[in-house]
């Protein structure tokens, strides 16, 4: 008898047990944010990140960011969040609490990875224009497309990294970005030497790189101009010397602004011209790329490119039409 009562009280501490020994645990990959984290084992809703954030209190660093080497207790709700035609919605709180949440419309880049890096941020401010006494940076406007352009990838399925980041902006429809020197490079501060600066969001890309699996892997660099005030020049693109996957890419963007063009403004034409150069972000990563410099900041006119949130994101739905087509040539 007492060997029976010895049984039950086993089994039922170890029922007791069962919950727990359950709860999923793992740990981060070098370069990852909670969203990318829990998008990986398909966690997508809001609700499970607010539930991720409170099973981890204590196990975050201060500005809420993964421990590499700790193990993190995953969420115990539903996975993912059905849209329709059993597609799903994904989660990217970098685009702001209004637009976070992104809903998949198609699966035509299902098996894309790209790669996205605006230019300058942190204590580099880029290119600066004053404009009635406003300054104007090139990394505000250069992030916000980036921002866009991650977004409309994402809802057509591809994979998206935002290489630059600030927690804070989101993306915004303002007139005149409000100037900061938050961005980090995936959570690391950015250093303020330009070759280290560079060479750091090479280093991001790289790492990521090596564990994606994707057979499409492509990095896009976005980037606004400084010329004399009067030189108006419409966006024109880079590829490494010698890539012939960059220049496919360049020029597969390039033909889709020339369509734009051609249907928007059939009378103006378009000048962007595609060429070869040996950029330091270009010869130092290993994924194909193209360099995009969007216009000349200082230009009043190119300026209407960049301080419209309409031009910005056509400019970056325009961007995502060319990676469509590059992915569908490839």
């Amino acid at each position: 008898m007492n060997h029976i009562r010895i049984l039950l009280l086993c089994l039922l501490l170890c029922g007791f047990c069962l919950p727990s020994q359950a709860q999923e645990r793992a740990k981060p990959r070098n370069g990852e944010g909670v969203s990318t984290f829990l998008q990986r084992f398909g966690y997508t809703s809001r609700a499970a990140r607010q539930e991720f954030m409170e099973l981890n209190k204590g196990k975050f660093t201060r500005d809420g960011g993964l421990i590499l080497g700790r193990s993190y207790r995953l969420p115990t709700g539903k996975k993912g969040k059905k849209t329709g035609r059993g597609q799903t919605s994904v989660t990217e709180p970098l685009f702001g609490p209004a637009l976070q949440t992104v809903k998949v419309q198609s699966r035509e880049l299902d098996g894309a990875c790209l790669y996205l890096v605006s230019g300058h941020g942190g204590p580099d401010p880029g290119a600066i224009a004053k404009v009635g006494g406003r300054e104007l940076h090139e990394d505000e406007y250069a992030y916000d497309i980036i921002l866009r352009l991650a977004r409309s990838l994402m809802a057509r399925g591809a994979k998206v990294h935002i290489i630059i980041q600030d927690k804070k902006d989101g993306i915004r429809d303002d007139r005149y970005l409000d100037n900061s020197e938050r961005e980090t490079c995936m959570g690391a501060p950015i250093p303020l030497d330009q070759v280290a600066r560079l060479q750091q969001r090479c280093d991001a890309i790289d790492r990521l790189a090596r564990k994606d699996k994707e057979k499409y892997k492509r990095s896009i660099f976005i980037h606004v101009d400084s010329r004399g005030k009067k030189d108006q020049v419409d966006v024109f693109f880079y590829h490494c010397p010698g890539s012939k996957n960059g220049k496919r890419l360049a020029e597969n963007i390039h033909r889709t602004f020339e369509r734009k063009y051609d249907k928007h403004q059939p009378n103006r034409g378009f000048r962007g011209t595609v060429s070869e150069r040996k950029l330091y972000v270009l010869a130092n990563s290993n994924p194909p790329a193209a360099f995009l410099e969007l216009g000349n900041l200082q230009n009043a006119r190119d300026r209407k490119r960049l301080v419209l949130a309409s031009n910005r994101q056509a400019l970056a739905d325009w961007i995502c039409e060319g990676v469509v087509k590059d992915f569908k040539n490839n």
